[in-house]
């Protein structure tokens, strides 16, 4: 098993996963619908956003920006009068990024069962000082046993965004190589 705790050349304390995590929620109206009468996706994405820049701020003790979003899925429809609540949290932390996993549930107005899971999405951050330049986060300390697992998944899911932003580079400098516009 990989080693969580941050190494002797961290020169940041770790915190605990719970230290950041939170939960934003609202209300949905019809200024959130789309055409077809359900909660427009984009209103769900900011929320989600939203949530997670929090999360991000908290563990990094300031600013910090989006700076990807993968895998964002929408499991079910949100409705009018449902009540959202979307929980972040950090899973992984680098030098100066984190990615946020974020879960959105809803409750039915009108039903009395627990809330389901609508939605999820996995953000990175990047912590920045007051001039936008990267600074470095605490390294994050998994506290539970799903929360190494999530500290793990992260680590494989930035294995693949990195190979793919490499992957784009170098079909760009070939394509511009060889003459052709992007």
């Amino acid at each position: 098993m990989t080693d969580l705790a941050p190494g002797p050349e961290s020169e940041i304390p770790g915190k605990p996963t719970s230290a950041s995590r939170t939960t934003l929620s609202h209300i949905m109206t019809h200024n959130d619908t789309n055409l077809l009468g359900t909660v427009h996706g984009g209103v769900i994405m900011k929320l989600v956003d939203d949530a997670a820049g929090a999360v991000a701020g908290r563990h990094s003790g300031g600013p910090a920006v989006t700076a990807s979003m993968d895998e964002m899925v929408f499991l079910e429809p949100v409705r009018v009068g449902d009540l959202v609540h979307v929980k972040a949290q950090v899973n992984w932390t680098g030098r100066s990024s984190m990615e946020v996993g974020v879960r959105v549930l809803a409750e039915r107005w009108n039903e009395s069962t627990p809330s389901q899971q609508v939605g999820s999405a996995y953000l990175v951050f990047a912590a920045v000082d007051a001039d936008g330049k990267p600074r470095t986060v605490p390294p994050v300390l998994p506290e539970t046993e799903r929360d190494r697992r999530r500290y793990q998944e992260a680590q494989i899911r930035r294995t693949h965004r990195l190979a793919r932003r490499r992957a784009i580079k170098e079909l760009r400098q070939n394509r511009a190589a060889e003459g052709l516009d992007d």
